[in-house]
């Protein structure tokens, strides 16, 4: 039987990080991954004569040499960041909603960004100072929390942190009326709320803020070859330390006895021996179906977590030219209302749900497609497991349905037609997202973040889930893990989880 310290199941943003830490930290790592490829959802495919990115609209936290983010950090401790050609996106977002009939563009930059809300809501300055200030400190506690791996003292957080623990508890539209933000100033600064998947009424002040401070403060980038550049420069990565790359190889089992992991077992029968496994999928799969005899205190653990948005993405490859389109901006967000809460339930049926996240790389890299034509993702997500209500007899026909819709939504509110032009199109549903990468119901937004899980709670509670409620030698990384769904938590749950591991085996000598 083959032996090594630690395998990584799955290829994925967050099992490509803990490989290399790993590695890093002079272990013998196997990385397995069912797919031919990596990356899991930070991929590409080519249609026609477009080369499609699947997931990421844009890399948050990853900044420039001279502004650097915690991600491009990352990147540079892990050797990645100088393999991948990057590009800047030009401007935060533009968000239309037509209950309120508000359409605004926003800006990179806090000053900038709080010069143009102001010319949206003259009144708003005062409020959106104060946002900043609260996003600079909760920014600043979550770099003092990560410098003693979340083992805070309470004098220093009261006394250097004090509205980081006052606003702890609250959610974003509790903090933003607190500080007497005009409505319109909310709902123009709320438009990432669909990034998260959790409305705003339930969502955390902390999680929510902390993500739009690293947008507006470091900008966001992309790969100019597209997510699939990031995932095979890790790998390259990988094997100039010295580790084993298996693709075409499915984990199906994690062995187990008295002392915790004991081994894994592919498809086919493969064993291999080890102690550790960082898991970069979903823990309703690993303990429903890849461990035998699960402890009932983990199962009712997991069950208690609810899943988060199930995805649906429209992929267009238009002959004609932005300009020519009339397209002006990268990325929008296209919703009914911006009640959040109200959002959010409209969003649980495909009948009714018509929000849109569309991006048009060609504004961030005019090259990415052949000159005169336009490439365009449009994404929604389902906050209810809907999709298993289609008949499979109506599959294709309610998949179209709701591109046609989506397609009409994005002309109508922005005055650009589309649908005369399209050469190339495809539609991933959440029961692609389900067979791509195993995620139960084409989950793609992983466990919902909720008030009692939230971000914050479960970076202070990993600890006790690593001992109270997980298997010894078992950690997970990913959207399912500790820093919730997105492509930087994502990678940095890698970095935390393979770090953590390399602690696990030194400490068993």
């Amino acid at each position: 039987m083959i032996k090594y310290d630690a395998v990584v199941i799955g290829a994925g943003n967050g099992g490509l990080v803990a490989t290399i830490r790993l590695l890093q930290g002079g272990y013998k790592v196997l990385l397995v991954e069912k797919h031919n490829i990596p990356g899991g959802f930070a991929t590409s495919f080519k249609r026609g004569r477009f080369e499609f990115e699947a997931s990421l609209h844009e890399l948050n936290d990853f900044g420039t040499k001279e502004n650097s983010g915690d991600v491009r950090d990352l990147f540079d401790s892990l050797g990645v960041t100088d393999k991948i050609e990057w590009l800047q996106i030009p401007e935060a977002y533009r968000v239309i909603s037509r209950e309120e009939k508000l359409d605004a563009t926003m800006p990179f930059g806090v000053e900038e960004f709080i010069d143009k809300m102001v010319s949206y809501v003259p009144d708003s300055r005062p409020s959106m100072e104060k946002f900043f200030a609260l996003c600079k400190e909760i920014h600043a506690a979550q770099a003092y929390s990560n410098s003693v791996n979340g083992k805070t003292d309470q004098k220093i957080m009261l006394s250097e942190y004090s509205n980081f623990v006052r606003v702890g508890s609250y959610s974003v539209n509790e903090v933003l009326k607190a500080i007497k933000m005009p409505k319109k100033a909310r709902d123009i600064l709320n438009a990432y709320w669909c990034y998260l998947g959790a409305h705003c009424d339930d969502l955390s002040f902390i999680h929510y803020a902390s993500m739009v401070y690293r947008y507006i403060t470091k900008g966001a980038a992309m790969p100019k070859m597209r997510s699939h550049e990031i995932s095979l420069a890790m790998v390259e990565r990988i094997r100039e330390l010295g580790g084993d790359v298996w693709f075409n190889s499915l984990a199906e089992k994690i062995l187990t006895d008295e002392n915790g992991v004991c081994g894994v077992v592919l498809k086919g029968g493969k064993k291999i021996a080890t102690k550790h496994v960082v898991a970069n999928c979903s823990p309703h799969t690993v303990f429903g179906s890849m461990i035998d005899n699960v402890p009932e205190k983990i199962v009712r653990a997991v069950n208690a977590r609810k899943f988060a948005g199930r995805g649906y993405t429209m992929f267009l490859g238009l002959n004609k030219s932005p300009d020519e389109l009339g397209i002006t901006n990268h990325n929008y967000f296209l919703y009914d209302t911006m009640d959040t809460a109200k959002q959010y339930d409209i969003m649980k049926k495909i009948a009714t749900n018509e929000v849109q996240a569309t991006v048009c790389l060609n504004r961030a890299y005019p090259e990415c497609s052949p000159e005169g034509t336009t490439m365009m993702y449009f994404t929604t997500l389902y906050m209810s497991d809907d999709w298993a209500n289609v008949k499979p007899e109506d599959y294709v026909a309610t998949k179209e349905d709701v591109a046609k819709r989506m397609i009409e939504r994005f002309e109508q509110d922005t005055g650009c037609k589309i649908s005369d032009c399209i050469e190339e199109i495809s539609i991933a549903t959440p029961m692609t997202y389900a067979r791509y990468c195993m995620h139960p119901q084409g989950d793609i937004y992983g466990y919902e973040s909720q008030y009692w899980d939230g971000l914050t709670p479960r970076l202070l509670m990993m600890s006790e889930d690593q001992e109270e409620r997980n298997i010894k030698g078992l950690r997970f990384a990913g959207g399912y893990a500790m820093r919730l769904s997105g492509y930087s938590s994502a990678y940095f749950s890698g970095d935390i989880s393979g770090r953590q591991t390399v602690g696990d085996i030194k400490k068993e000598g």
